[in-house]
């Protein structure tokens, strides 16, 4: 298909307060080879302009009117159903061809807004907030759409000005630019997911991977530090695999503890809300990630340590804490409108527990070992394996199940490469 030769970037304000912004931001959307098309989320007052989509249709989309909303209660009330319209409008332009990217521009209402919008497109159509809050610690993670573009709008909360244009002028070049260049996900082959972290810790993908590829399956490999595991749900609430080998769940853990390395509440839920088909394990679920720039957290200063760089570093939880997590993964696993695998190895779940490594911890292994095998229950299938995640039978384990369920139909077939 043919890229349009000046994409439809629509851009979303309220433009009774940032008329000077979107104004100038339109015009650099011009001047970068794109075609601006406006939505104005405006509640109380009006743009001095005439956008694409104005307040009444936005309402409209949300099956309301703008006095409706602002007698909803309060500004916030407003903004969530401008926000549902907006969420809805931007999905059917998208769907209908309408646009080619987006990008949105707020303080924490604009931004509140933005991101409902940004995870209902479709990865791989290009998504870019300006946002006074970018990278903040007020977003929560199962907010942010896999593909999502944020820059901090520096200098923005009030007019223009030269600090506040350099940052508008870069994201407005940043959005034309990735809906020019931007490649889609291709549908050839059925696409499989499979959570890891590096292979000094998890290294089952280096085997798994090409086997996978072999069988006739795209495998996308996410990184499960919080925001890789955030991206994998949030393809997953689309139904974007036709199967998911989710084999490192420290994610969950990691919530659990309160550490800020989360992928968000529901993380281990979407693939079975969603009736995907799911092939778990616990890899790493025994370590609690916590910032290496920041003093060990209080209630893991006795406990086994290994920082990883200067960014990242990990405790080993203790023996309750497993047995709790345990419990945590079993009851999100029950839920699962779709089958679901548990592979359990009882030898190790991470590189750094084997014997004479830094996380090394017999009794916390045993303990997490007996808690997994009374909480998972039927129709979980339990497959208790004596090696380590790393070693070669946890891999044919799961290679085993994998090419049962494609035999049973359960999993799509794949699509192996023509033979040359």
């Amino acid at each position: 298909m043919t890229k349009a030769p000046h994409p439809r970037i629509l851009l979303i304000g309220t433009g009774d307060t940032k008329a000077d912004e979107l104004i100038f931001m339109s015009n650099c959307i011009r001047k970068a080879g794109g075609e601006p098309v406006l939505m104005d989320v405006s509640v109380l007052g009006d743009p001095p302009y005439q956008p694409h989509h104005d307040k009444h249709a936005v309402a409209r989309a949300a099956q309301a009117t703008i006095d409706i909303i602002m007698a909803s209660g309060d500004e916030n009330s407003a903004m969530s159903l401008m926000a549902l319209g907006a969420t809805r409008l931007t999905r059917a332009l998208c769907d209908a061809g309408e646009i080619d990217g987006m990008i949105a521009i707020g303080g924490t209402m604009g931004t509140d807004l933005a991101l409902d919008v940004a995870r209902a497109l479709p990865i791989g159509v290009p998504k870019f907030v300006v946002s006074t809050i970018a990278f903040s610690h007020l977003i929560p993670p199962e907010r942010i759409a896999a593909d999502l573009m944020m820059i901090l709008w520096a200098g923005g909360l009030y007019g223009l000005n030269s600090t506040c244009t350099a940052v508008l002028s870069q994201a407005c070049g940043a959005v034309v630019g990735a809906a020019k260049s931007a490649i889609k996900p291709r549908n050839d082959r059925p696409a499989v997911a499979m959570t890891s972290l590096g292979k000094s810790c998890l290294s089952y993908m280096v085997e798994l991977k090409p086997e996978l590829e072999r069988r006739g399956y795209e495998v996308i490999v996410f990184h499960t530090t919080g925001m890789g595991g955030r991206a994998m749900e949030s393809i997953a609430a689309q139904g974007g695999f036709a199967a998911i080998l989710d084999l490192s769940l420290q994610e969950v853990a990691n919530h659990l503890a309160g550490s800020v390395v989360s992928s968000g509440a529901d993380r281990l839920e979407n693939a079975g809300k969603a009736g995907i088909p799911q092939i778990v394990a616990p890899g790493a679920v025994d370590m609690v990630d916590f910032p290496a720039w920041q003093p060990i957290p209080r209630d893991l200063v006795d406990r086994p340590f290994h920082a990883h760089n200067r960014l990242l570093a990990s405790a080993t939880s203790r023996p309750d804490d497993r047995r709790k997590i345990a419990r945590a993964i079993a009851g999100k696993l029950a839920t699962a409108q779709a089958p679901v695998a548990y592979v359990l190895p009882a030898g190790g779940i991470q590189q750094w527990d084997h014997e004479g490594e830094a996380l090394h911890d017999p009794e916390g292994l045993s303990a997490f070992v007996d808690e997994m095998r009374a909480a998972i229950a039927k129709p979980v299938e339990l497959h208790e394996i004596r090696g380590h995640i790393n070693s070669p039978a946890f891999v044919e384990t799961i290679l085993g199940i994998f090419d049962r369920w494609v035999e049973a139909g359960i999993v799509p077939a794949g699509k192996p490469a023509a033979a040359s």
